[in-house]
């Protein structure tokens, strides 16, 4: 990894010029305003599957994934409160995070996209051996136990316990201000 040079942090009695000065909002804190800042950070792009009790394959598009401890291997991901799929992912036994490769755009636009009702069809899964499906190509993919769910603010956590991985040398699919975009080599 390359390391970056940043620029220098002034002392806490440096005056600073008005120019570095950030331009903080003093308006009220409106969701939009604030999907706008956190846009500014970029996030992969990843597509969380697993199976309803009945089998049925559920998924859909993340970018709210993020290593949470090594040991023991945990991750987490957030899911919307109101998603129709927040049921089957609070009860399953294990699930898979596909992190999507950047040639998947495609992809992560159809399992995001709340019309179309059978996300699976067409799309190339593999079947990890705990039962639940994988994303075909993908960049890495993460097998899961589940581990524990919380319900915060208008989000659910969803923490999952590391039991297998896969990866590729494919490059990652990446989201920032609003649209997909890759890594520049």
């Amino acid at each position: 990894m390359n390391a970056v040079a940043l620029a220098p942090t002034m002392a806490a009695n440096d005056a600073a010029p008005d120019s570095a000065q950030p331009p903080w909002n003093d308006e009220a804190l409106h969701p939009r305003l604030l999907r706008t800042v956190l846009g500014c950070y970029p996030t992969g792009v990843a597509i969380v599957t697993t199976r309803t009790a009945d089998g049925r394959p559920v998924g859909l598009t993340i970018n709210s994934f993020a290593s949470l401890s090594l040991e023991p291997p945990l991750v987490l991901w957030s899911l919307v409160n109101r998603s129709p799929s927040l049921q089957a992912f609070r009860d399953c036994a294990h699930f898979t995070i596909s992190v999507l490769g950047c040639e998947q755009e495609a992809l992560a636009r159809h399992f995001a996209n709340p019309a179309v009702l059978d996300k699976f069809a067409g799309t190339a899964i593999t079947e990890a051996p705990e039962g639940v499906p994988a994303i075909a190509g993908a960049a890495a993919t993460l097998v899961c136990a589940s581990d524990h769910h919380r319900e915060t603010g208008d989000h659910h956590l969803l923490v999952g316990r590391v039991l297998r991985v896969a990866r590729s040398e494919t490059a990652p699919l990446v989201f920032h201000g609003g649209r997909f975009t890759g890594l520049a080599a």
